[in-house]
């Protein structure tokens, strides 16, 4: 059994995420995916929109996958999450499952900065989706970095579609970056100036 997580902040997901997940799911051709809303991120701050909220705008990725579970496991924990914590319980919930875990290219250049970098690469295969044009070179040197640790690593090979969520925060993204369920959730509780 292949499972895919594909966890974030998702504040607010978006229509760039949705062209994540597509091209991961594309890639790896998993039996489940488990979409996974960070709680607090260790490397940001703290969101400002409840875990609760973000949690119900990522209903937005249940079409993408036929056994697609969007999963509150991190925002129910409290306190600061770390991916190796979370690809754990997914080991102890599906022993018999070989793990994807899909990464921006900005997380990949960074990965040997996460806590216990070497221990998700034994448990997790390394999805990789570049997030802007041109950045193919120094993905693929932290990609032989990682290799040579052990590391397994599968590029999507799909073009980036430069979209980010502080953007939409910030007004710089409009309506048309928001896939309807979102739009509906933001407007209902007057999220990011909606």
């Amino acid at each position: 059994m292949k499972l895919l997580l594909f966890g974030g902040t998702f504040d607010p997901p978006h229509k760039g995420h949705i062209h994540l997940l597509e091209t991961a799911i594309r890639a790896v051709q998993p039996d489940k995916v488990v979409v996974m809303p960070a709680g607090i991120p260790p490397h940001k701050a703290a969101s400002a929109t409840p875990g609760e909220l973000r949690l119900a705008m990522c209903s937005c990725f249940e079409g993408c996958h036929p056994n697609l579970e969007v999963c509150g496991w991190e925002i129910s924990r409290g306190g600061k999450n770390y991916t190796v914590d979370t690809l754990e319980m997914l080991q102890k919930t599906y022993p018999e499952a070989r793990i994807y875990l899909s990464v921006g290219s900005d997380m990949l250049t960074s990965f040997t900065a996460w806590k216990e970098w070497k221990h998700i690469l034994q448990m997790a295969v390394l999805v990789v989706q570049s997030r802007s044009p041109g950045d193919e070179a120094e993905l693929q040197k932290a990609a032989e970095t990682l290799k040579a640790q052990g590391g397994r690593v599968l590029f999507t090979g799909a073009p980036a579609l430069p979209a980010a969520s502080s953007d939409i925060r910030a007004g710089r993204l409009g309506d048309e970056a928001l896939p309807a369920q979102v739009l509906a959730i933001a407007k209902q509780h007057h999220l990011y100036g909606r």
